[in-house]
């Protein structure tokens, strides 16, 4: 994560016109890595598989009683800060209780984020109908390899629950790949017009 978080600090010291969260990279990366993985961008309906041409990304958001997944769609298509901005304004009304069912269906992939409430690592319950859940843990400093040497590094753990009918370990592995490619090389994710 160290390049995720040199590359967050500088987007919102010098670029963004509100501020980014891990988040929203996340959402990003998870978005541009179902692009490149259609396979895992996917849902079960019953007796047959339906492949998602768009890519609309539920978060799961924590209320008072509960929880609540509203939906970015076409995030693939959306910049870093149309994603806060969009995340943000879901938290806030999910908070107040204003959210409208249209807010939380047709998520084709859904993300659970924990790591501000200090979890490293979890096992998130896929949202059907979608495929796939990706449960992300906050980040740690923990002694890394680079370059032959052990040094601090930034981790993040992250578990993708699949649905097997859907999508197999191999096309969840690819998928992961991808997404810590993104993660790890956020310039490859955040050209000019993604900010």
């Amino acid at each position: 994560m160290d390049n995720a978080i040199a590359a967050r600090k500088s987007i919102n010291d010098m670029i963004a016109p509100s501020k980014v969260s891990f988040n929203d990279l996340i959402i990003k990366a998870v978005a541009s890595a179902l692009k490149d993985n259609p396979t895992v961008n996917s849902s079960w309906l019953e007796d047959r598989i339906r492949y998602n041409e768009h890519v609309n990304i539920g978060v799961a958001v924590a209320v008072e009683d509960g929880l609540l997944v509203p939906v970015v769609r076409f995030a693939d298509g959306k910049t870093l800060s149309q994603i806060s901005g969009e995340v943000k304004d879901y938290a806030a009304r999910a908070r107040d209780k204003k959210l409208q069912p249209e807010d939380w269906e047709g998520s084709t992939f859904t993300i659970s984020n924990l790591g501000m409430f200090g979890i490293e690592e979890f096992t998130a319950i896929i949202n059907p109908p979608d495929a796939c859940i990706l449960a992300v843990g906050g980040t740690k400093q923990v002694p890394v390899v680079k370059n032959g040497q052990v040094v601090p590094g930034n981790v993040m753990k992250v578990t993708l629950s699949c649905d097997h009918r859907v999508v197999d370990g191999v096309a969840g592995s690819k998928f992961l790949q991808a997404f810590k490619n993104y993660m790890e090389n956020p310039v490859i994710l955040l050209g000019a017009q993604n900010i």
